[in-house]
């Protein structure tokens, strides 16, 4: 047995289903090894891909997504997909080949040094020199990059250590117990949420992560306290529920800014600062939080925790609710209900106002409305990174976890499509959609070939504007012009047809619904043409400029 071999089985061991990548004369053992192996190795057209593959597997599964390459460029184009990992909180372990170790103290062809390179991105990353310290390197690594909050490592092999006999077996897979949080804090947070007139609730996907969403389900029916999540945090409390105030998190102000602003108490659940920093609703410091998450609260002026609960999400939020007392004249969040009921009634009107409309080029809202009402519970929404992006967050609305990803850690472009499968491959069953701009597309579409190779069948929908419709919407609302986002597309029908999938264009937006029903029932991967009107940007910067809270009464 030899390293690569080891290494293999040290994969096995840890449940490892598929590696994502692209193989290298550096990486050869490894691949020969997985030739023996029950792993899937999974051929991508571009190490971005690949990482972008294992990144979206992670976040569906909570278990570490791999992904591998060869070294020098291979490596490098590795990078964007680990490090969007690695901001995003997603498990991923990426492996790269290396020249050997005869050869780091040269100039060497194609020599970089990845462990160096890969320190910023990863929380951990080590380059195996001794065959066998092979079974503590992978077992560290999985441990690390699944433990809270979780994210990307790296293993670099060097060739010639690949090579060399090594003797070893995996080490035993364990997953750490979950802390309690301390009965001083939940005392403290019992108080706290007792006493406010109008608290808020406001969740991340730390507390998708920690499968927390019956119980934050139960915890705000109960004491009837509004609820809005992250752009990562869809789906934690269903849409449809008299308390969810959707997502918050977009760079204007919104509905929802009224709600914060007249709220006494924000009680943040599994709530990560790089999703939305605190500086945007809590500008002065002064509102108090509570903080609930398996991490202690990261330092930041503007998020100084009153009560800080370090423990399991479920866990917490029961025992917190067993220590309120609550006055005899109601809930928390009474002095409220007037207002938050109007404020969701206007919210869900602005949402139904785009049901009917047949404006063409299709407006995103209406793109969206319909999207939602094909789409089952359970079926999952993969978004691209652009103005697209703003408007997934702002209308696209989810009753369940984990079935609208959006990258808002990292935020990379060129993520929806790998993205879809992945999810594919995760949830075979499930209808899967990849929503891109025509920008986004163009940099990863090349894996619809790897999609149609390895039989996972989802649906691209195409925001077409013919340029980078989110830096023109920047560009407009800071110079009242724009410059240098225009661009040409290829005929995107004719595109998905050369790879033998199917294509479709979206001729009036009456043709949406039909062509998108058609698209999910085909048993290959799929391109909707959609064209964009994104005169809509600016007309919801407009409008929430005028926003006044509180708002006024019908």
């Amino acid at each position: 047995m030899n390293t690569a071999e080891l290494l293999v089985r040290c994969l096995e061991n840890e449940g490892v289903e598929y590696i994502f990548g692209l193989p290298g004369e550096e990486n050869l053992q490894l691949l020969q090894a997985l030739k023996h192996s029950s792993i899937q190795f999974i051929t991508t057209r571009h190490e971005q891909g690949a990482a972008f593959m294992a990144d979206v597997y992670g976040r569906l599964t909570g278990k570490a997504g791999v992904c591998l390459s060869t070294l020098g460029p291979g490596a490098t184009n590795l990078m964007t997909g680990v490090a969007d990992a690695n901001l995003d909180r997603a498990p991923l372990v990426a492996i790269t080949g290396q020249v050997g170790t005869d050869r780091m103290h040269i100039e060497s062809h194609q020599y970089l040094d990845l462990v160096a390179m890969f320190a910023p991105v990863t929380k951990w990353n080590k380059q195996i020199v001794r065959p066998g310290n092979t079974p503590e390197i992978v077992r560290k690594a999985f441990k690390l990059a699944q433990s809270e909050p979780p994210g990307a490592v790296h293993i670099d092999l060097p060739e010639n250590i690949a090579d060399m006999p090594a003797a070893g077996v995996p080490l035993r897979a364990a997953a750490p117990a979950r802390p309690v949080a301390s009965e001083e804090s939940l005392q403290k947070a019992a108080i706290a949420i007792s006493q406010a007139s109008n608290p808020m609730i406001i969740v991340g996907n730390g507390a998708i992560r920690n499968r927390a969403s019956e119980a934050i389900t139960r915890f705000a029916q109960r004491l009837n306290i509004p609820v809005t999540n992250t752009f990562m945090g869809k789906g934690v409390l269903n849409y449809k529920d008299a308390r969810s105030l959707w997502t918050v998190g977009l760079q204007q102000r919104d509905y929802i800014a009224c709600a914060v602003e007249e709220s006494d108490l924000i009680i943040a659940i599994g709530y990560d600062l790089i999703e939305y920093g605190p500086k945007k609703w809590n500008p002065t410091g002064t509102l108090p939080i509570v903080h609930i998450s398996l991490t202690p609260a990261e330092i930041d002026s503007s998020y100084i925790p009153t009560v800080e609960i370090v423990g399991d999400i479920s866990d917490a939020l029961e025992e917190i609710g067993k220590r309120i007392h609550r006055p005899a004249s109601g809930h928390p969040g009474t002095a409220l209900n007037q207002q938050l009921t109007e404020l969701r009634a206007q919210m869900q009107e602005d949402y139904e106002h785009y049901a009917t409309d047949t404006g063409f080029p299709i407006k995103p809202q209406k793109l969206l409305y319909d999207l939602r009402q094909v789409l089952d519970a359970e079926d999952i929404v993969i978004s691209d990174v652009g103005a697209h992006k703003m408007w997934i967050a702002r209308h696209y609305h989810c009753e369940r976890p984990n079935t609208c990803l959006i990258s808002n850690g990292f935020a990379s472009m060129g993520i929806a499509i790998p993205g879809g499968v992945a999810a594919k491959l995760v949830h075979p069953n499930r209808k899967v959609v990849a929503v891109t701009g025509d920008g986004g597309f163009m940099m990863n579409c090349q894996e619809l070939e790897t999609a149609h190779r390895i039989g996972t069948a989802f649906v691209t929908i195409i925001f077409n504007d013919g340029g980078y419709g989110l830096i023109e919407w920047k560009q407009e609302t800071h110079y009242h012009e724009s410059s240098y986002i225009k661009f040409n597309n290829p005929d995107f029908v004719k595109f998905a047809e050369s790879m033998s999938l199917k294509g479709y264009r979206i001729e009036s937006a009456e043709d949406f619904i039909p062509t998108l029903k058609e698209a999910l029932a085909q048993s290959v991967p799929t391109v909707i043409d959609c064209p964009i009107d994104y005169r809509e940007n600016l007309l919801f910067s407009e409008q929430t400029k005028a926003l006044s809270c509180p708002l006024p009464q019908h």
